[in-house]
């Protein structure tokens, strides 16, 4: 338990620049909030196909670990995000995720440019099956794979 509450602790640095966060209140009009800001800024979508999404994500400090790699949790995050654009339909409520089963291959670092892409690789009612593959732009070597199951409300054949 003292390992782990050793492995916790912030330094003084963290902790002085974890209370400078500011979060503003969530409001109709507010243009992006504060998740969107700190998890999601960067990603560009290059191309979406029915089925198909591909996106590029510049790796930012902020997401980065202790050793200075790109966080496990945000990959996840990644994983998430576009596993679950690939299925999102306008108009209809997000799906939830169910499942997520992610593999972690091999690191990026600050400034590595990510290729994302998700394919669909199922459906049947309304829970979905997507495929996220995460690779380094420059090398092509793949970061992680992930599988992303989702459960939601699907436009009516009626």
């Amino acid at each position: 338990m003292e390992k782990a509450r050793e492995f916790l602790e912030l330094t003084e640095e963290e902790s002085e620049s974890v209370s400078r966060v500011t979060i503003p209140p969530p409001r109709v009009d507010l243009e992006h909030s504060f998740y969107e800001n700190f998890a999601l800024r960067g990603i560009r979508v290059d191309r979406v196909e029915p089925g198909f999404v591909a996106c590029t994500f510049k790796v930012p400090p902020r997401l980065t670990d202790r050793t200075g790699k790109l966080a496990s949790g945000a990959i996840a995050n990644l994983v998430d995000e576009v596993g679950g654009a690939v299925v999102y339909v306008e108009g209809l409520p997000m799906n939830v995720s169910v499942d997520m089963s992610i593999s972690f291959i091999s690191t990026a670092q600050p400034d590595d440019e990510l290729e994302i892409t998700s394919r669909v690789l199922g459906q049947r009612g309304r829970y979905s099956g997507t495929i996220v593959l995460i690779r380094n732009k420059a090398t092509g070597e793949v970061i992680a794979e992930g599988r992303h199951s989702l459960f939601g409300t699907h436009a009516s054949k009626l």
